[in-house]
This record gives structure tokens, sequence and C-alpha cells, in this order.
């Protein structure tokens, strides 16, 4: 395997969890539990701002979603009025975009550019240097959301995002 193929990989696992996002659109305020944690609204506008954040540090052009900073960036809480927000289909669809402008990107590639130096470095954060590492971060980013957004679903009432077969349990 090569080393694209293994990030196209980890985005591809990562982005399975996209349609459990989707699949929250009559919920997307949903506490995990009594104690908060993120609900679906702001893991949604989080993963887009980082998306847009990946492509200022990989292009050097500005983040945009920039402005949803104050909602979804880092350190913020979530709010639990759905009012405070973007509708949660474009904040949606943003991520998608973004997303899928990275998948892109990421087939113009080959295993050599993976290597080269991004356009912005990010302040603090050394390891996002090379595009192949802060491509991966970000799909490993993703997935640790994913996780979230799994409790959120079964929160609101809703059947696990992954059921195995029967072939599967019986493995």
């Amino acid at each position: 395997m090569t080393s694209k193929a293994a990030i196209q990989l980890a985005l591809q696992y990562s982005d399975q969890f996209a349609g459990a996002l989707g699949d929250m659109k009559d919920a997307p305020m949903t506490r995990p539990g009594t104690w908060g944690g993120n609900h679906p609204m702001w893991i949604a506008g989080h993963l887009a701002v980082v998306e847009g954040r990946l492509h200022k540090i990989l292009f050097g052009t500005p983040n945009p979603v920039e402005n949803w900073k104050p909602m979804f960036d880092w350190g913020t809480t979530p709010m639990d009025d759905a009012a405070a927000y973007p509708p949660f289909e474009k904040v949606l669809s943003a991520f998608a975009g973004l997303r899928a402008k990275t998948r892109a990107y990421l087939d113009t590639l080959d295993d050599a550019a993976l290597d080269k130096p991004v356009a912005m470095s990010a302040p603090g954060l050394p390891i996002f240097d090379t595009v192949g590492n802060t491509i991966s971060i970000i799909a490993f980013h993703q997935c640790l959301h994913a996780g979230e957004a799994a409790v959120t679903r079964r929160a609101a009432g809703k059947s696990p995002f992954f059921t195995p077969s029967a072939e599967l349990r019986a493995f």
C-alpha cells in the first residue's frame, strides 16, 4: 500500500460517519448525556472549521468558514440554542464541499508530493509540516469526533451506525 492509498483509506473511513451526522437532521442538538458533551451541530461545524483550516495550511488560502470559528473552533462550548447556529444542512454541506476539495487535491498528488512542506505553518503544531502528515492528522481528528457522533445517535434513540452481519458476528 502506498502512503497516498493509506491516507485515502483513512479519509474514506472517517467520511463514512458523515452519514451518521446527516441522519441527525431531526435531532442536531442532541447531547450525548446529561453531563453535556458535543452535539451533532457542534461536531459538524467543528469539522467544517477544521477542514477550512486544513485548506489554509495546505494552500495558504483563507478559511472559507472563518466566521464560524466563534461557534465551532477549539475551546468553544456547544450552545443548546439552535437559533445560535447556521442551519444544520448548511453546515453539513459546507463540510462536504470542503472535504470534496481535500479529496480532489489528494487525488492529484503522488507519494513524493506528500512529503512536500505545507503552504502555511500552523503555529505551535509542528507535526503539520508536510502535506501527507497534515491530511492524515485531519482524517484521524474526524475519527475522534465520529465516536462522539455515535454516542449522540444513541442518545437520540437511533440505531448504531454500524451493525455487523450475522456472518461477521460469528467470525
